[in-house]
């Protein structure tokens, strides 16, 4: 690993004199190179790159404090260079980091082509331009997201910094070990977490809860070990948006932990919304809070976006890259590069190994592999195709609304719901179902607004829809908005209702399932997995009549008439299929591979059928050693 004095020898040797370099600084994984004459970039932008690549480092160029503009000379000249058609809407500026916050309904008109727009307003105003878009739905989650980012700029730059000096501090072991301990979701689903161990470095890999357990230890993973010292962890990789692996982010701030949080951009967004609705619904329903607000807000001060394949430093011998799992809105797999190539994991999180209409399918190469764990929430079962499913539900959405039913569909906030809103909207376009209402409530909905915000990150044909033939479908007026529940459209006309939560473990799905289960017209269809332990599991495997507690108490009995269906071809997860598809597929092949995320049966169905010598054989794992280990297990895979 480079040492910082080889660092800073290259930065001041091979950038030219007349740059005015002022200070060199280590915020977070980026190294700030800061000048007091930008415009040596112009005549010398390969520079930067040139030392880059020789010290294997992220180096940004920022102006010094004592040259940028004014501000309001600032913005006016910002809007002097990006055109209108850009449609800025709000321009925000860090002091502390030097940069300026673009907001523009149309991004790429200030990023302009090979981002020479983007470099001339840096080279203009000497403030570092960071560019997003404002969403065509109205996010507040996002507003409130970067309005907090910016009142606290003096903070984030100080903890930035520390960040740095932890991240780029020298290597004090020569002994080589990898340790891997399960603390949640190893023989279950739920409760996401894994600590990664070096001589160095901790860094554990998602932090989520149990999403069909109230309350006990089952809910939490378990954090409590001798080893996960929060003073001494490094860092936390949160691979997308799901509580069951975020919902337990803000519960290590609460007791302790200063570090950085590594996520994508919509997850950090979704991450802050899921966390807050959590505590919504935990304090409506009477359950102790793991944490507070304040908590939540403190995360986001500490997260760190990245991209898809943006290679970063996160600990003195750990690199992080994320890559695309295909499962939700920027969810990732995690490759981490240890030492100087001593060992390589893929921890794959959920991850879809097939296309669908929201997004492309998940990556299967990678630089280097060397321990793969992986997800097997459907390793003993097989899905029915993209096709037939949707064909399914076309045929349950016809068979309801001719017999003057209404379809009630519970969907994941995040995923499940946006895929069924461009299934919907492309059926009623092609005239496959009746032109009825489609209602959408919940917390999905604000969920969908920030889909808008991020199309660059779903799949290709809806990228393309939005960003070149002004198409949104999830604008479409196909869809109704509501607030919660309504009962005149429980009691109504027939209609098609899209509601949180998906497994009916609380939110307007709940109500609306209540009110509609009597009647043996209307119709339920399950399109996501249903969690052990939840109603929407009961309801799925065939109860008559199912008890609920209100929120007042008392306990309601509920007749079940209506029509119960499955669809289980939505799933964000792959089925056993695709993740032998996966297995082959995968380059380079690992030399071991760690079963995690499935129920023990399905777990250990598919450990057998892999396990096996010709099956091997045939996925190119002909060496591989095969885990299934159980939670607080600790493999040393080096």
């Amino acid at each position: 690993m480079t040492s910082r004095l080889e660092i800073l020898g290259a930065i001041y040797s091979g950038i030219p004199k007349d740059a005015g370099i002022t200070r060199i600084e280590f915020e977070g994984p980026e190294i700030a190179v800061y000048v007091k004459n930008p415009n040596f970039l112009t005549n010398g932008g390969d520079i930067i790159k040139k030392i880059a690549k020789e010290i294997k480092k992220r180096i940004v160029v920022k102006a010094d404090k004592s040259v940028r503009k004014d501000e309001k000379e600032a913005i006016e000249i910002i809007k002097n260079i990006v055109p209108k058609e850009a449609e800025i809407t709000d321009i925000k500026f860090d002091e502390d980091l030097g940069e300026v916050l673009i907001k523009a309904k149309k991004p790429g008109l200030v990023i302009g082509k090979g981002g020479l727009i983007q470099q001339r307003i840096f080279l203009e105003t000497f403030w570092k331009p960071e560019i997003i878009r404002e969403p065509p739905i109205k996010s507040k989650t996002i507003e409130n997201v970067i309005t907090h980012i910016y009142n606290e700029t003096e903070y984030r730059a100080k903890i930035l910094k520390t960040f740095g000096d932890r991240i780029h501090r020298e290597v004090l072991f020569k002994d080589r070990y990898v340790r891997i301990t399960a603390l949640g979701a190893f023989q279950e689903i739920g409760r996401s977490a894994i600590l990664v161990e070096t001589p160095e470095s901790r860094v554990l890999l998602d932090t989520g809860v149990n999403p069909s357990v109230n309350f006990g230890e089952r809910m939490f993973p378990k954090l409590d070990i001798d080893q996960l010292r929060l003073e001494d962890l490094d860092a936390v990789v949160i691979t997308h948006a799901h509580l069951d692996h975020c919902g337990m982010v803000p519960y290590l701030f609460k007791y302790g932990y200063e570090g950085p949080v590594y996520t994508t951009p919509p997850t950090r967004d979704v991450m802050a919304l899921m966390q807050l609705d959590l505590l919504d619904v935990a304090e409506k329903d009477g359950r102790p809070l793991p944490y507070s607000a304040k908590e939540v807000r403190k995360e986001l001060l500490h997260t760190i976006t990245l991209d898809y394949e943006e290679v970063t430093d996160i600990a003195p011998d750990i690199r992080l890259t994320f890559y695309n799992a295909g499962h939700i809105l920027g969810s990732a797999m995690v490759h981490l590069h240890i030492g100087e190539g001593t060992h390589n994991i893929v921890y794959t999180g959920d991850f879809k190994y097939a296309k669908t209409r929201l997004l492309d399918r998940a990556t299967s190469e990678f630089p280097k592999v060397d321990t793969l764990i992986m997800e097997t929430t459907y390793g003993a079962q097989e899905q029915t195709n993209r096709e037939e499913s949707e064909k399914q539900l076309i045929d349950i959405i016809n068979n309801t609304i001719n017999k003057g039913g209404k379809v009630l569909i519970p969907v994941l906030a995040v995923g499940r719901g946006q895929e069924m809103m461009l299934v919907i909207n492309n059926a009623l376009k092609n005239k496959l179902i009746p032109e009825v209402p489609v209602y959408v409530t919940g917390l999905f909905d604000e969920v969908t607004a920030i889909h808008t915000a991020y199309p660059e990150w779903l799949s290709r044909e809806v990228r393309d829809a939005i960003l070149y033939r002004d198409e949104n479908p999830f604008v479409s007026d196909q869809f109704k908005r509501i607030e919660g529940y309504r009962e005149d459209i429980a009691q109504g006309e027939p209609s098609i209702i899209l509601a949180t939560s998906g497994m009916l473990n609380g939110g307007p799905a709940v109500e609306f399932f209540k009110a509609m289960a009597p009647d043996s017209k209307n119709s339920i269809v399950f399109v996501s997995y249903q969690a052990e332990g939840t109603l929407g599991r009961k309801v799925r495997d065939g109860a008559k009549e199912v008890q609920i507690i209100g929120r007042d108490g008392r306990v309601e009995n509920i007749q079940i008439n209506m029509e119960v269906k499955v669809v289980d071809g939505f799933s964000g997860h792959s089925d056993r299929r695709q993740l032998l598809k996966f297995l082959h597929d995968l380059t380079p092949k690992p030399k071991n591979i760690i079963l995690d995320h499935g129920e023990y049966n399905s777990m250990m169905a598919f450990k057998r059928l892999i396990d096996n010598p010709k099956e091997k054989e045939r996925l190119g794992i002909k060496g591989a050693n095969i885990y299934t280990p159980a939670i607080l297990d600790s493999l040393r895979v080096v």
